[in-house]
């Protein structure tokens, strides 16, 4: 066996696919050798010239392979073949519905459970085929699990179930990123939550309360926590808004779970608590799936590989109020107001979006007067600031070519309704408009030599298109640089705000 070499991030994938319903879905997935993971899309797009053109998007399996070296595990028609040498940037597909195929298998469905602790056996086999007796490389090894739908409750099952493979095991894992995940479950309008008597094709692997047995969890209804059996940190969830495009089961699906979902996962139940996430107008699958669209892509290639992580959040210090409801508040009448936030970002000369949060995708922030200004009139101890985005970034990419890296912010605050004594005011109150509403774009600068350090630069397109001017105000925080940018609007109703950027390290040995 040739020598391997591990190099630090690019692991071994392994992508889980989801829940296939009926024999008739897994007998044509395990068909396929690359379980969907290989199926790009082709759709048109309109140019700068209005020229309609085609656009190809390759899956995010061919993009792996061309633009970050990896290779598949297959050589003449045998899977991980003792005799072919493998390559540590490989991609190994969990081929877990072989068992419930008829053909390659029983034709019996194991509960996920058993999933689970195939992938632990597979996590295993990879690493003794890569790395045989070397000590040195399976000291470095490491797999990243990739995972869409039901496979990322399968990636967590394996994680958090203390009954299911072996710490040691678990401990391989550098990363999990998963797409559409329903990760607090599934629930449609009619019924809620699935219930546990659906139990066809293991369809009850979507109730929340078989989803604490085999998560390991107890105590709380709701089931998105990792419960420190996993770094959330290291734990990123791609969030798909467009339940419109999705067609499974005649369209039925997305009739019956409804808006503010992508067709099968509600938008609140796609996340783990504490963790990185993006929303992105997608679907759950289909010709404008989240597995197949270029910002599933992007967002999955930075947080394997990029080397640095942004988080954005916007510190409100005041929401002034229409001189009719400021009276009504000074006369002692009890006031309530509700805010959404709606944010884009992008990066330079990028025509996709790497997150997407929007009021009319049923994506927007929500954050109640209340819980900005007065925390303790919530319940709360300290303000609920809305956190913006997190994202990855590759510095080393993008300044190695054009000098600095380049992105935009696109925020927007909506003019709230506001109610005074329980009765809603509909005075000089237009749907849609905002309380402040511009792009920002940034650069960060990367330092000129040792002496010097990171700086950031912007502009608002309201006064400078595509121009950056201003210089970001910038502190140091337990080896992150936190930067500041206001944001001011001068009407009433209006805000004034700190959009603040904190800039860590990500894939070194520590991250901050």
């Amino acid at each position: 066996m040739a020598k391997v070499s591990i190099e630090r991030p690019f692991y071994p994938i392994v992508y889980v696919r989801g829940y296939a319903g009926t024999e008739a879905a897994v007998e044509e997935t395990v068909a396929t050798p690359y379980m969907g993971f290989n199926l790009g899309s082709t759709k048109v797009r309109q140019t700068w010239e209005k020229k309609i053109v085609r656009y190809i998007f390759e899956s995010p399996l061919v993009l792996l392979m061309k633009e970050h070296g990896y290779r598949d595990v297959y050589e003449a028609g045998v899977e991980l073949a003792e005799d072919h040498d493998l390559s540590a940037r490989c991609v190994v597909i969990y081929r877990y519905y072989d068992v419930v195929s008829e053909d390659l298998g029983t034709g019996d469905r194991p509960e996920i459970e058993a999933y689970a602790d195939g992938l632990g056996q597979l996590i295993e086999r990879v690493r003794d085929r890569l790395c045989g007796d070397d000590a040195g490389a399976r000291g470095d090894f490491k797999v990243i699990l990739v995972a869409h739908s039901m496979g990322g409750l399968i990636c967590r099952c394996f994680l958090q179930n203390d009954r299911i493979s072996k710490p040691e095991t678990k401990a391989l894992v550098d990363k999990v990123f998963t797409y559409a995940t329903p990760h607090n479950g599934i629930d449609v309008k009619v019924l809620g939550n699935v219930p546990a008597f659906f139990s066809s094709n293991n369809s009850e692997n979507f109730n929340r309360d078989r989803m604490g047995e085999y998560l390991d969890l107890s105590g709380d209804q709701r089931v998105d926590r990792l419960d420190g059996k996993f770094d959330p940190r290291r734990f990123f969830c791609l969030v798909g808004t467009n339940h419109k495009d999705y067609d499974a089961a005649s369209g039925w699906a997305r009739r019956v779970v409804g808006p503010m979902s992508d067709g099968l996962v509600r938008i609140a139940n796609a996340t783990v608590k504490s963790s990185p996430r993006a929303f992105v107008h997608r679907s759950h699958s289909g010709d404008f799936g989240i597995v197949n669209s270029e910002e599933g892509f992007q967002n999955l290639s930075r947080f394997l590989f990029g080397d640095v992580r942004v988080d954005g959040v916007l510190h409100v210090d005041a929401l002034t109020l229409p001189p009719k409801v400021a009276r009504a508040h000074r006369d002692g009448k009890e006031i309530r107001a509700s805010y959404h936030f709606e944010v884009v970002v992008r990066t330079r000369g990028a025509r996709y979006d790497l997150h997407r949060r929007l009021v009319e995708e049923g994506s927007a922030i929500f954050r109640t007067f209340d819980e900005m200004m007065r925390p303790d009139c919530a319940g709360l101890d300290a303000p609920r600031h809305p956190h913006l985005f997190s994202t990855f970034l590759s510095v080393a990419k993008r300044t190695k070519t054009q000098g600095a890296l380049v992105f935009g912010v696109d925020l927007r605050v909506l003019v709230p309704e506001y109610e005074i004594d329980g009765f809603l005011l509909f005075d000089d109150h237009i749907e849609g408009s905002y309380l402040y509403r511009d792009s920002i774009t940034m650069a960060a600068l990367p330092p000129r030599d040792e002496k010097s350090k990171w700086s950031l630069r912007y502009g608002y397109d309201s006064n400078t298109p595509g121009r950056v001017t201003r210089e970001a105000d910038v502190r140091e925080d337990e080896g992150r640089l936190v930067f500041e940018v206001p944001i001011v609007s001068t009407s009433k109703p209006g805000i004034t705000a700190r959009l603040e950027l904190t800039a860590r390290p990500w894939n070194r040995s520590v991250e901050a």
